[in-house]
C-alpha cells in the first residue's frame, strides 16, 4: 500500500510540474500594483489578472489567479497600504484554475466572503473545472461559496456597487461584472468582461455541456451591446492593460480610455468562435 501511495504521489508530482511548465511565463511573473482609476487597482501578475475594488478603505478582490500567486496578490494588497482583512469580499470571473485556484488561500488569510455565480458554484465547491475540454480540464483548490449569485445580482460595499451579468460559454457560470467608478472625478462605465474564447472548450458533442454554442452566441450578442469606457479583462493583453498604463505614465490621461474596445473584442472572439465551429462540425 505504501508503495502505491508512494507512486500516486509521484505521479501527481509530475502532473503538477508539467502543468506548470506548460503555463505562460507571465502568468507567475510579479508586477508592481497600480491605480487604474480612482477606486480600482491592479494587483496582479504580468500575465493574470486581479484587481482590487476600494470603498472607505474596504475592499473587493475580483479573481485569484493561480494557487501560487496568491502571497504576490497578497503583497501587493499591502503594497497599496491595505491589510488583508480589509479584502471583505472576494469575486470571480469563471471557475478555471488559471482565475479561481488562488481564491481558497485568499479567503483563508482574509476572511473575506467568497460570492460566485450559481452556475459556477458547483466547479469552485469540487475544485474542478466543467464541461468537456481537449485538454481534460484542470483541478484546483475547492472554496466554499459563501453567496450565491444570479445574473443582475448586485454586490455591495460601502459606495461600490458591481453588477453580476451571466456571460456563459467559456465556463457555464462565466460572469461579466460591470459598475460605475469615477476618474479623476468623472464617471466612467467599467466592464470586467468574462473570458469569450473557445480556449479548448469542445463545441461539437459535449456531453456535460450540451448548450455551450447556444450560451456562447447569447454572450457574444450581450457584450456586444453593452457600453463600456474601460475594459478590464482576466488576461490583461486582451485589453493592452500594461501598455495602457505605460502611455498614461507617459502623460495620456486617457489612455484606459476606449469606448470602443469590447465591441472590437466581441468580434474578434465572435469570428475566431465561428471559425473553431465550422471546424467541429465538418
Amino acid at each position: 500500500m505504501k508503495k502505491i501511495l508512494s507512486l500516486l504521489a509521484l505521479l501527481t508530482a509530475v502532473a503538477c510540474v508539467s502543468a506548470a511548465m506548460a503555463q505562460p511565463a507571465a502568468w507567475s511573473q510579479p508586477t508592481k500594483p497600480f491605480r487604474i482609476v480612482d477606486n480600482i487597482y491592479y494587483v496582479g501578475t504580468k500575465g493574470l489578472a486581479s484587481y482590487l475594488i476600494v470603498s472607505d478603505g474596504k475592499a473587493i478582490l475580483l479573481d485569484g489567479t493561480l494557487a501560487g500567486n496568491a502571497g504576490l496578490i497578497e503583497k501587493n494588497i499591502r503594497a497599496l497600504g491595505f491589510r488583508l482583512s480589509d479584502v471583505r469580499i472576494i469575486l470571480n470571473s469563471h471557475a478555471h484554475y488559471d482565475h479561481a485556484a488562488g481564491i481558497a488561500k485568499l479567503k483563508q488569510d482574509s476572511g473575506a466572503e467568497v460570492m460566485a455565480m450559481e452556475q459556477d458554484k458547483s466547479a469552485l465547491e469540487h475544485g474542478r473545472q466543467e464541461g468537456d475540454t481537449t485538454y481534460g480540464g484542470a483541478r484546483f483548490p475547492a472554496v466554499k461559496v459563501d453567496r450565491t449569485l444570479h445574473d443582475g445580482s448586485v454586490v455591495t460595499l460601502g459606495d461600490v456597487q458591481m453588477i453580476a451579468m451571466l456571460t456563459p460559454g467559456h465556463t457555464k457560470g462565466c460572469t461579466t461584472w460591470r459598475m460605475t467608478a469615477t476618474d479623476k472625478g468623472v464617471p466612467r462605465q467599467v466592464v470586467f468582461p468574462c473570458s469569450i474564447t473557445v480556449a479548448g472548450n469542445i463545441l461539437v458533442g459535449n456531453k456535460s455541456y450540451p448548450g455551450i454554442v447556444g450560451d456562447f452566441r447569447n454572450s457574444f450578442d450581450r457584450l456586444g451591446a453593452m457600453r463600456a469606457d474601460i475594459v478590464l479583462p482576466a488576461h490583461p493583453e486582451f485589453a493592452d492593460v500594461f501598455m495602457r498604463k505605460a502611455r498614461r505614465d507617459a502623460g495620456d490621461e486617457g489612455a484606459f480610455i476606449d469606448k470602443d474596445l469590447l465591441h472590437r473584442m466581441v468580434e474578434k472572439a465572435r469570428i475566431a468562435f465561428d471559425k473553431e465551429l465550422a471546424a467541429a462540425q465538418k
